[in-house]
Parts: C-alpha cells; sequence; structure tokens
C-alpha cells in the first residue's frame, strides 16, 4: 500500500510556493515551521521505511531525516510549479535520490580495502567444491550461493557488452549487476523499489528493465543449476 499523502497536502504544495516567492526570512522561517515541515518529516519518514534504507551511520533514523530534510531546504529554490511537477513527488524523487547515493558511498567505505576476485582460467579449479569432502569440510548454502554470485557478477561484467551489444541495454544490465555487487548491504528488498533505483539510475522505462534482467535472470538460473549440480562453474 503506498504511504498516506494526507501529511504533504494542497496546503504544504502552496506554502512551498510561498517560501519561495518571499524574501522575508522571518515569514520564510514561519512559513516552513507551520506549513512544510511537518510534510519534510513524514516524506523522509515514509521513505526510508517503505524502501528499508536501515543501513546508515546514524544511530536514530531522526538524525538521518534532519540530514535529509537540511538536503531538501538547500534545493527548495529549485521546485518550479509551473513545470506541472506537485511538490510531493518532486522533493520524494529527491530523497530517494539521495538516500541511494548515501547508501553506496557507505557501501564503497566498507569495501574499499576488499579485492575483487577476478575470473581467469584457473576459475573452476580455484572454486572447485571437492565430492569427496565429508559434509563438514563443504561450504554452507549461503557461502556457495555467495561465491556463485562473485563469479556470475564476474562473468556477466567482463563480458557484458558480448551479452549486450546494444550500449543502452548494456547500461541496463550493469545497473542491475551494481545491485548483486552491493547486496550485502543495499537496504532494497521489493520488485519495485528495484525497478525504481535502476530507472532512476539510468532512466529507462520499465519494460526495458524487465527484458534486461530476464536474460540476466536466465544466465543465473542455468549456471547455478549446474553450479550446484557440479560443484564449479562453466559459464
Amino acid at each position: 500500500m503506498a504511504p498516506s499523502k494526507n501529511y504533504f497536502t494542497q496546503s504544504t504544495e502552496d506554502a512551498i510556493v510561498l517560501y519561495n516567492n518571499t524574501n522575508d526570512f522571518v515569514l520564510k522561517s514561519k512559513i516552513y515551521g507551520e506549513k512544510i515541515h511537518y510534510g519534510f518529516f513524514k516524506l523522509t519518514q515514509n521513505i526510508i521505511h517503505k524502501f528499508k534504507f536501515y543501513h546508515t551511520e546514524v544511530e536514530n533514523i531522526e538524525d538521518l531525516q534532519h540530514e535529509i530534510i537540511t538536503f531538501l531546504l538547500s534545493k527548495i529554490h529549485l521546485f518550479d510549479p509551473t513545470r506541472g511537477a506537485k511538490a510531493f513527488s518532486y522533493f520524494g524523487t529527491i530523497v530517494k535520490r539521495w538516500l541511494i547515493l548515501y547508501n553506496e558511498k557507505n557501501y564503497k567505505k566498507k569495501v574499499a580495502s576488499i579485492p575483487i576476485t577476478s575470473l581467469n582460467d584457473d576459475i573452476t579449479e580455484s572454486y572447485t567444491i571437492e565430492e569427496n569432502n565429508s559434509s563438514s569440510d563443504r561450504l554452507p548454502y549461503n557461502d556457495k550461493l555467495s561465491l556463485f554470485v562473485d563469479l556470475y557478477v564476474e562473468h556477466c561484467t567482463n563480458h557484458i557488452f558480448t551479452l549486450f551489444p546494444k550500449d543502452e541495454e548494456a547500461k541496463i544490465a550493469d545497473a542491475i549487476l551494481e545491485l548483486f555487487r552491493k547486496r550485502d548491504h543495499l537496504p532494497i528488498f521489493n520488485k519495485k523499489a528495484l525497478y525504481i533505483y535502476i530507472r532512476e539510475t539510468i532512466d529507462i522505462k520499465t519494460p526495458r528493465i524487465t527484458k534486461i534482467s530476464n536474460k540476466l535472470g536466465n544466465i543465473f538460473k542455468n549456471n547455478y543449476i549446474f553450479y550446484l549440480e557440479h560443484g564449479y562453474v562453466k559459464f
């Protein structure tokens, strides 16, 4: 169910226009405190919880909201109602993009010192799971899956222009693969949120994303079945 817009009413929309149309700082402060702040507060709160942006550098979600609201205030003067956009959608998009970039920055900090395993001719030998090992020596299921995902992402990245010769399709595929690269720290868990992330990252319509994601999904599924059956990858 979509979050209620009752907190962001036409009165809020009008107040933002009024805020931008006055140079009286005392009046601006009054308008913001009485008519805008609550709308911004609830907007940031709902987006954080709806898309599960919970991996943060702060302990209190309200501290994160404060950071976002401060950013919204730095951009509020850019809102132009004559372009046809509603303030609710305009600032909602800003919040989502801010949170995505914020999460990416945090992720990069955590993985900056971790080397990425590259695919090479010895990949099969290096990652073969010996069938003769005792059960205690075998990799746990989650570790097997994580290992395979790393190999899958590396393979698709290295062959992205072979798999997707068109530039636009390659960009979509890379955006999807980026989600796999950052899977441990990306707080997006539902299909709708994934599509929003990809669409806003590269400005592509949903049907195109579906086409590329299906192809990547088939590559994943077919090779993962082989991996489970044989204990090694054979892309």
